[in-house]
C-alpha cells in the first residue's frame, strides 16, 4: 500500500509533462492563436434577389423608385405628360363579364392594380401620344417575388381562358373582348404581357396589358388607344425601363 502513493505521483507528472509538451508546441506554432480556425475569405454580400423573401420584403425609396421611371423622351414619337385621364377608360372598361377570371381582367385594365394593395411605396407616371391619342400609365411597386410571379402565370392563362368573351356594362351596349398574348423583350427575371381588344359598336379600344418582375419589384404597365396601337411603345417602355430598375437596385436598396 506505501507503493501507491508514489505510482500516484508518477503518474501525475507525466501528465504534466504531456500538458507543457502541448503547450509548448502551440507557442511554438503561434501561441494562442495556433488554436483558431484557419482565416477564410471575406464573405461576399448576396444581391437583394439572392436573399429569402421576407414578410415584408425591402423596397426602393421614393426617390429611387421615381428615378427608375421612364418619360417621354424614352419613347419614339409625341409623347408628352398626360393631361388627365382618356375618356375611353369609362366608355370602354367599365364593365363585367360571366366567367370571374374575365371579369377580373376587365377590373384590373381599369383600376391598373395588378398586385392588390401596395406593400411599399410607389412610382407611377402617364403619358400621352398627341398624335395617336394613346395614353401609356406605368408604375412601379413592391412585393414577395412569389406574388408578382402568380400573378404573371394567371396572365399567362388568360388567352386561353378568356381568349373571347362579351363584356356587358348597364345600359351599354354589349362588348366583344378579345385576349391574345402580346410580344415582349427579354426583360428583367420573368415577364408577361397581353393585349386586349374590345369592341363596342365602331369604337375599338386596343390595350397592352405588361407585368415585369425584377427581383422583388414589379413594373406593370397599360398602354392603350383607340387608334391602331403603337407597339413599339409597349417593347420600348418595357425594355428601357427594366434597364432603368435594374440600375437603381444595383445602387442599393432601402433597409426598412
Amino acid at each position: 500500500m506505501q507503493h501507491a502513493a508514489p505510482a500516484a505521483r508518477l503518474r501525475h507528472a507525466a501528465a504534466l509533462s504531456a500538458l507543457l509538451v502541448w503547450t509548448v508546441a502551440a507557442c511554438s506554432t503561434g501561441g494562442p492563436e495556433a488554436d483558431r480556425p484557419a482565416a477564410t475569405a471575406p464573405a461576399t454580400t448576396q444581391s437583394p434577389a439572392a436573399l429569402p423573401s421576407a414578410t415584408v420584403p425591402p423596397v426602393l425609396t421614393r426617390g429611387q423608385a421615381r428615378a427608375a421611371l421612364i418619360t417621354e423622351a424614352d419613347l419614339a414619337g409625341t409623347w408628352e405628360p398626360t393631361r388627365g385621364a382618356a375618356t375611353w377608360r369609362d366608355q370602354m372598361l367599365k364593365a363585367s363579364a360571366e366567367r370571374p377570371d374575365c371579369g377580373r381582367l376587365l377590373d384590373v385594365l381599369y383600376t391598373e392594380d395588378l398586385f392588390g394593395a401596395a406593400t411599399a411605396p410607389r412610382a407611377a407616371t402617364a403619358l400621352d401620344e398627341v398624335t395617336g391619342g394613346a395614353q401609356l400609365h406605368y408604375r412601379i411597386t413592391s412585393h414577395r417575388a412569389a406574388d408578382i410571379d402568380t400573378a404573371l402565370t394567371w396572365l399567362g392563362t388568360l388567352p386561353d381562358t378568356c381568349g373571347s368573351f362579351t363584356a356587358r356594362a348597364a345600359r351599354a351596349a354589349a362588348r366583344e373582348v378579345r385576349v391574345t398574348d402580346v410580344a415582349l423583350p427579354e426583360a428583367g427575371d420573368a415577364r408577361q404581357g397581353l393585349r386586349v381588344t374590345v369592341r363596342a359598336g365602331d369604337a375599338v379600344l386596343t390595350v397592352d396589358l405588361v407585368a415585369v418582375r425584377l427581383g422583388d419589384d414589379a413594373i406593370t404597365l397599360t398602354n392603350g388607344t383607340l387608334a391602331d396601337p403603337a407597339a413599339d411603345a409597349t417593347w420600348t417602355a418595357v425594355e428601357r425601363g427594366s434597364e432603368r430598375l435594374a440600375e437603381v437596385r444595383r445602387q442599393g436598396r432601402a433597409q426598412v
